[in-house]
């Protein structure tokens, strides 16, 4: 099926979202739509599926004109769409989710859930996703919870498939399966759009590149073109996709952690026995596959989960009792892993957002009074600071995309003096030009005496920022290595391996050479 659109155009008020866009998709082709947070990438997409009437162009799908009123609409003509954000519900199994608003009936108008869960296990079986009908939504992994999504739009016969922002919650193996999954479907004759500002997946797997730039697209790419290629394209300018910085100048030890254990609600040890400091002057990035306690390790941090054993100290002294608002008070910046849940409060306004941890002190209020022209002051400082797009500061965050929420919360977080900072994937979502100016920043509170704490999946932005890499294994700490240590080695520790056998392989060159090969288990 053949998708084209001509000259569509959005708007929000006065903001344009999308401007005069042209864009054609061929049957059985990955079309990778390259961009910036905030240039209009979802808005279009939102468009073909429906959720917005353009206000001026048309869509066409195999040459011939169509308007949709609905998403409804939109799965009628063979489209299909798998949200950043995915639309799941937690407490509903498997096949309930592929039923729900498409419910299949048996005599009577019973729902026939026997089914739906025939066609997870056919489209499962097909793709080899090996997803559990009955398994619980909110039990599953995000790469799993993924495929789910991907299960419904097959079961609703998509023939053009639309991934928006796809790997902006996954692991590096579970990236590297989503992949694979993108190029059966290209070989079954599937459509498939695929938003990202991630450039390594766009050249790993399009056949085309089309680069949008505040709302209007500005030229298309070769997956052969580089990455500073693309980069540049995409940002409008020169980028550097590594950060120079000094060597570290670290003073004295003012953080540590001894003997640290966190449990999970059911008891299960998440955090085990771990123990480390960090210098003032350095960042210590915490390595790992998703899933082995660095989670919960930064919200014993900020106080988010209690310690089962064990002492946290900031600045000589112990934080056990204190409360999130006691640490965060005492000068902590954290930035969470899940921002939406986490990190902002979405009816709220940006404006509003950028204080949620500093509203009740100066220089934003003076006793019990707020003061609103400080606020909006500081806002739109930091708006400028920060390259925040938006239409006003008064709009709620919810109206952001996502990487522009993520940059609300770091301008939150680092636009205050911090004795630490605790920082979860801080530029998940974030496109090339973002990493970069984040990354200058958290390097800047580095060099500023700051100790600074990263945790990360993504091992370019370990390599990137870390004066010492920590690697995590089922809750362990495998080793704590100089930043130079070789990717192999590293992705050997998160396998578990030790940090001796691990350099060791790496020298007689029997290492593995990728994170997702150590991640799942296949070291030889």
């Amino acid at each position: 099926m053949k998708l084209e659109l001509s000259g569509i155009t959005k708007r929000f008020g006065p903001l344009v979202a999308n401007r005069d866009i042209d864009l054609v998709v061929e049957p059985g082709e990955i079309h990778a739509l390259l961009g910036e947070n905030g240039a209009g990438k979802s808005t279009l997409m939102n468009v073909i599926y429906g959720l917005y009437r353009p206000d001026g162009g048309q869509i066409l799908i195999d040459d011939r004109p169509v308007t949709f009123s609905g998403p409804g609409d939109a799965v009628a003509a063979g489209i299909g769409m798998v949200h950043q954000h995915f639309m799941l519900v937690p407490v509903f199994t498997v096949a309930e989710s592929l039923a729900l608003g498409y419910e299949p009936t048996k005599g009577m108008g019973l729902l026939d859930l026997a089914s739906a869960r025939e066609t997870v296990r056919t489209i499962s079986e097909r793709f080899g996703f090996d997803i559990d009908p009955d398994a619980i939504i909110e039990d599953l992994p995000v790469g799993a919870q993924q495929r789910v999504e991907i299960i419904k739009a097959l079961s609703r016969d998509a023939e053009i498939l639309i991934l928006d922002e796809p790997t902006a919650v996954l692991t590096p193996q579970e990236t590297d399966e989503l992949i694979e999954i993108m190029k059966q479907l290209r070989e079954q004759g599937t459509s498939i759009v695929f938003i990202t500002h991630k450039l390594r997946e766009v050249r790993a797997v399009a056949d085309k590149i089309t680069v949008i730039r505040r709302g209007t697209v500005v030229g298309e790419a070769s997956p052969e073109s580089s990455e500073s290629e693309l980069a540049g394209l995409m940002v409008g300018r020169d980028v550097h996709l590594t950060t120079d910085k000094e060597p570290a100048r670290t003073q004295d030890e003012t953080f540590s952690v001894e003997g640290l254990t966190v449990l999970d609600k059911a008891g299960f040890v998440v955090v085990d026995d771990l123990s480390f400091g960090v210098r003032q002057g350095e960042i210590l990035a915490v390595a790992g596959v998703q899933g082995n306690g660095q989670t919960e390790l930064a919200e014993a941090i900020i106080g988010l989960r209690e310690p089962h054993s064990g002492t946290i100290s900031l600045d000589g002294r112990t934080l056990g009792g204190d409360s999130v608002k006691a640490r965060l008070a005492s000068g902590i910046g954290f930035v969470p892993e899940d921002r939406s849940s986490d990190g902002v409060i979405a009816g709220f306004s940006i404006r509003e957002n950028m204080i949620l941890d500093q509203y009740d002190r100066p220089p934003y209020a003076s006793g019990l009074a707020l003061k609103p022209a400080v606020i909006r002051e500081k806002a739109l400082e930091k708006v400028e600071e920060f390259d925040i797009r938006l239409t006003s500061i008064d709009d709620p965050i919810s109206t952001l995309s996502g990487g522009n929420q993520q940059k609300v919360v770091l301008s939150r977080e680092l636009g205050r003096e911090l004795s630490l900072l605790v920082a979860s994937q801080p530029t998940r979502g974030l496109d090339v030009g973002s990493i970069e100016f984040v990354h200058k920043r958290i390097i800047a509170e580095r060099d500023a005496g700051t100790p600074c704490i990263i945790v990360s999946t993504e091992l370019d932005e370990v390599l990137n920022l870390a004066d010492r890499i920590a690697v995590m294994y089922r809750g362990r700490i495998v080793g704590i290595v100089p930043a130079d240590t070789p990717r192999d080695a590293l992705g050997l520790m998160m396998a578990g391996v030790p940090e001796d056998e691990a350099l060791a392989r790496v020298a007689d060159g029997s290492a593995v050479t990728t994170v997702s090969q150590a991640a799942e288990g296949d070291l030889p």
